[in-house]
């Protein structure tokens, strides 16, 4: 099944400098429906207000953080299908570990490129 180009995806992190760098790799990829979060709580509003396709997270926020987000979207029945992506800068196992329990498709250690990018969401939603 083709990936639909353009469904929209959610960009989560507290660094707005960090949300356009992600913005500007995904419209490399052709992706141009694209949405922003300042934090885990932000996010977690806006995905119950819409649908996304994808969400793709930075792990270290406040007052929410990525991960809190994530076991939130996995508990709620609506939201619990949508795929989701974890950037982080740190590439502690503990945390690669408790990102899978709680239900991550996926997980990218700063800094990454395009090419890295596309590979990760391919494994999680698809050739596009």
């Amino acid at each position: 099944m083709a990936v639909d180009m353009s469904m929209q995806i959610l960009v989560v992190d507290d660094y707005k400098t960090m949300i356009r760098i992600i913005s500007n790799l995904l419209k490399q990829l052709g992706f141009n429906n694209l949405d922003s979060a300042a934090d885990g709580a932000e996010a977690l509003e806006k995905m119950r207000r819409g649908a996304y396709g994808l969400v793709i997270s930075d792990w270290n926020m406040e007052p929410m953080t990525g991960y809190e987000l994530l076991t939130e979207v996995r508990a709620d029945a609506q939201l619990k299908p949508t795929p989701f992506i974890m950037v982080t800068a740190e590439s502690k196992t503990e945390n690669v570990v408790a990102a899978k329990k709680a239900g991550v498709n996926n997980y990218i250690v700063k800094p990454f490129n395009a090419a890295t990018l596309k590979s990760k969401m391919v494994s999680v939603i698809g050739d596009f």
